[in-house]
């Protein structure tokens, strides 16, 4: 099944499939965070042992919805495999970014599955339904990654060539992308913690992270902002020092709305808090976190291409370039 004669069209599509994924994204968000994800019962594919529930109510709607776009999520997938394969030649990195966004998707779904079926859902407090909830962040983590990357393989004229071999620079780039994994893991319990734990006032909110009888998930929340300070600090930190060093146009950009962007999240961080994690500002706060996520990708994939480096050499011959190692 492929619909597309021409990498431009193919392009568009995949910028338009990153949108929807993370729309997606930011509604299992809202399934969470209101309680809906037991609305089809302990029932997958089908909802309460229906293919089409009849009388449903708001929770089954919700949940129903999510899985309908999910649904559509791997319709999708299925078109842009196919479509880059007709498109690009064999080994092309567009093939491998693809084949990856597609085994995200199916492990997506799974990971769905394993969620419904063992009913680690509404009401579950469990430290099982903690660890999945993690993986499926991470996963989704990387299946945004592996769209992003399509799409950026896809606007050049040749196959990119990645070479992880920067030296210190690319070594501090590598770490800011997992500190990011970990925060969003970390993220994901605290946001399973609130929903279910919801605090009436912040002086109590703090009471319960300290209460060494207090279930787990209360427990965890409090590392959540501490990991989020020391990634925010880490962030800002390595975004200003390759700007002094690779001082050239896509550079400033890419590290002027990561710092930004972060910065953005960590205020959004502390309103959520005092407003005790209403859910539309969850969501907000995971949007911004999809953002953050995307900025380092960019700035990764940047640097790993050698993108930057070709830029020095148009624009500044003399300056070193980042196409060897860097110490």
């Amino acid at each position: 099944m492929e619909i597309f004669n021409s990498v431009q069209s193919f392009r568009k599509f995949v910028w338009g499939v990153l949108l929807y994924n993370i729309l997606v994204i930011l509604w299992g968000a809202f399934v969470r965070a209101t309680g809906s994800g037991a609305g089809c019962g302990a029932h997958w594919p089908l909802c309460n042992g229906e293919v089409i529930p009849r009388a449903p109510a708001v929770e089954t709607l919700i949940e129903f919805t999510h899985r309908l776009s999910s649904g559509l999520v791997v319709l999708l997938m299925i078109i842009l495999v196919a479509s880059a394969f007709r498109l690009f030649p064999k080994g092309h990195v567009v093939r491998k970014s693809v084949i990856a966004a597609g085994i995200f998707t199916i492990i997506e779904s799974l990971i769905g599955a394993v969620l419904v079926l063992n009913e680690l859902t509404g009401q579950n407090d469990s430290i099982h339904r903690a660890i999945v909830m993690m993986v499926h962040l991470i996963n989704t983590f990387l299946l945004v990654a592996s769209i992003l990357l399509t799409a950026r393989w896809s606007s050049d004229e040749s196959p990119v060539q990645i070479n992880f071999n920067r030296g210190g620079w690319g070594i501090l780039i590598g770490i800011g992308l997992a500190g990011m994994i970990i925060l969003g893991a970390s993220g994901a319990v605290t946001a399973l913690g609130d929903t279910l734990y919801p605090s009436s006032s912040l002086v109590e909110g703090f009471q319960q992270d300290f209460d060494p009888t207090a279930n787990i998930l209360i427990r965890l929340r409090i590392f959540h902002p501490a990991i989020a300070a020391f990634v925010g600090v880490y962030t800002i930190g390595v975004s200003l020092s390759i700007r002094r060093k690779f001082p050239f146009q896509s550079i400033q950009h890419s590290t002027t709305v990561l710092s930004a962007v972060y910065a953005l999240q960590l205020l959004l961080g502390v309103i959520n808090v005092i407003l005790l994690a209403p859910v539309w500002m969850q969501i907000l706060h995971l949007l911004v976190t999809n953002l953050i996520w995307l900025a380092w990708l960019w700035l990764a994939e940047s640097f790993f291409s050698g993108r930057f480096a070709l830029q020095s050499r148009s624009d500044h011959p003399v300056h070193q370039s980042i196409s060897q190692p860097l110490a």
